[in-house]
């Protein structure tokens, strides 16, 4: 696809599709910087970029979700973590577009999270979806190295809403429900398929390969 517009990502880790606009995306790049892209076609054109708030030193991004209630649209998104010295860290905001096409941030808030499944080289958020009913699905995934062994799990983590004023509420469980494990497998990519049960599965298992897969993992 041609790309225009702006510069191409470096590291992209995330896309997700723009709730109620048709062909409309957003990327993240792994150090915090959004591209508001549009394809047409074989064309992809850059509208906006602009960096994540919140950024802290160290941050290392893999994973943006977008959810929409009430005509509102809230985003959530988190430095992967890494091991048990250092938990993912979630963040959630309202979210638009400006009239220059940047991405536009409301209030955040922010809570720490770590997967109860693998352990290890873990990182704790390597990506993350909402279903329909608001839930926080939460791959993590065990990354020794090139050469794995690789090891992950999807996570019911809590909830994600957006109120009718367009308040957003980002609500961590006591105990994340792990919904499947995958071992042998580096999950990077986690995607709910609106008005569906289904998750498509991406894995990135390094010098074995990857691959996409499905699972019934997004109930209510």
């Amino acid at each position: 696809m041609t790309w225009a517009g702006g510069s191409e990502p470096i590291d992209l880790e995330a896309i997700e599709a723009v709730p109620g606009t048709p062909g409309e995306y957003v990327a993240l790049a792994s150090r915090g910087l959004v591209y508001h892209l549009k394809a047409t076609g074989t064309r992809v054109e850059v509208l906006g970029t602009s960096p994540l708030p919140a950024i802290a030193d160290g941050d290392d991004y893999e994973s943006f979700a977008l959810t929409s209630r009430h005509g509102k649209t809230a985003a959530v998104w988190a430095d992967r973590g890494a091991g048990k010295d250092r938990p993912a860290t979630l963040r959630a905001a309202s979210f638009a577009f400006t009239k220059y096409g940047e991405a536009d941030f409301g209030p955040v808030t922010t809570v720490r999270y770590r997967t109860p499944y693998p352990s290890g080289p873990v990182r704790h958020a390597s990506d993350i979806s909402v279903t329909d009913a608001g839930r926080l699905l939460i791959g993590a995934a065990s990354d020794p190295g090139d050469d794995g062994p690789f090891d992950s799990a999807v996570v019911d983590a809590g909830t994600l809403s957006v109120t009718r004023t367009g308040k957003v509420r980002l609500g961590l469980s006591d105990s994340p429900e792990v919904l499947r494990k995958f071992k042998g497998h580096k999950i990077e990519a986690v995607e709910c398929v609106p008005n569906s049960r289904t998750a498509l599965l991406g894995t990135d298992d390094e010098n074995t390969g990857g691959a996409v897969n499905s699972a019934k993992l997004c109930e209510g």
